[in-house]
């Protein structure tokens, strides 16, 4: 008991050690209440959160996760204010995940059928890594960074269809992730395709592909066999991208080794949105699997058990997600 409580003193009194910039929101407002708090173990003997995938879907290049209890989040969080802890089991029900990240092709041809158009289409813009614009542009747009993360820069123009702004395309990148989309887009997405986004159990179960509290889908060990396992930041950040795994922005939805589950890219490339409201401020979302942005030296977000969280709205260059549906009988 008392271990318990000093836990909880913990996380209540220590705050990260990091703004990366993880947490780029259109509002600025977050909540401060436990939001692990609906996957304690006392709770949780039987959690789906209620998911519903109403109807038969196409589950090729889908992975069937069979019902299980797991062991979800960490007892050593290294962002203690995301909440990546207390470990507690949760058991999640059978259901399919996309075995990869939505595609840029598989997302044009939603519009192609709906004219649907993202948030980042109807406000006008979305936050760009200013990595991707030359020095030029991003003087002129200096005076439209993240105060905490002045790397980031909202640029009008910028869509999923025109990742570094107007004059940019995706004719070479059909096979990466779609980026640019908001959690309310990922929705409608998912919706359109008979499917919904994952929960955060159903989420981070798949992460960890089977395996036992270890840090990455793969296991503990960042270069394990001396490869590379993740498209993450390598050198210095924000200002050096060596880009030694092969990739200086997003990478195909299909590279590096999957995991015993058979899903790619669950650490890197890109932050996948769930379905999870973050603790009671139900147009906070929560985010998982970090990004081609992450390095360890200061967004170690890449892990299993790390966690954070956008508004609803918010897109940005390093913001995708993959759809989860579940496993009824006519889907088997």
């Amino acid at each position: 008991m008392y271990l318990t409580i000093l836990f909880y003193i913990l996380i209540k009194t220590q705050v990260s050690n990091s703004n990366c910039g993880c947490q780029l929101s259109r509002e600025t407002d977050s909540c401060g209440d436990n939001p692990a708090a609906k996957y304690f173990k006392d709770v949780n003997e039987d959690f789906n959160d209620g998911a519903q995938t109403p109807h038969k879907v196409n589950i090729e290049d889908m992975a069937l996760i069979k019902r299980n209890t797991f062991t979800m989040g960490t007892d050593k969080p290294v962002f203690v204010s995301d909440y990546e802890g207390p470990v507690r089991n949760v058991t999640v029900a059978t259901f399919y995940l996309d075995a990869h990240e939505v595609s840029n092709i598989q997302f044009m041809e939603f519009v192609e059928q709906t004219g649907y158009k993202t948030e980042a289409e109807v406000f006008g813009d979305s936050f760009i890594f200013e990595m991707f614009i030359s020095k030029e542009e991003q003087e002129k747009h200096k005076d439209y960074r993240a105060v905490q993360a002045p790397w980031w820069i909202k640029m009008m123009g910028v869509s999923w269809k025109h990742p570094e702004g107007p004059l940019s395309d995706i004719k070479n990148r059909m096979d990466h992730p779609v980026i640019h989309v908001s959690w309310n887009d990922a929705v409608k997405y998912c919706s359109h395709v008979g499917k919904r986004l994952p929960t955060e159990a159903e989420w981070e179960m798949a992460c960890r592909g089977g395996l036992h509290q270890k840090l990455y889908p793969w296991g503990n060990k960042l270069m394990a066999k001396g490869q590379h396992w993740a498209n993450i930041w390598q050198g210095d950040f924000p200002q050096i991208n060596t880009a030694e795994d092969g990739y200086i922005s997003t990478s195909p939805v299909v590279s590096f080794p999957p995991n015993k589950f058979g899903l790619y890219n669950m650490a890197g490339n890109v932050w996948e949105w769930t379905q999870d409201s973050w603790a009671s401020d139900t147009d906070l979302k929560v985010k998982k699997g970090g990004s081609f942005l992450c390095h360890e030296s200061y967004c170690w977000r890449y892990r299993c058990a790390a966690r954070s969280h956008n508004t609803a709205d918010t897109s940005a260059s390093n913001l995708g997600f993959r759809c989860a549906a579940d496993a009824m009988k006519n889907n088997l």
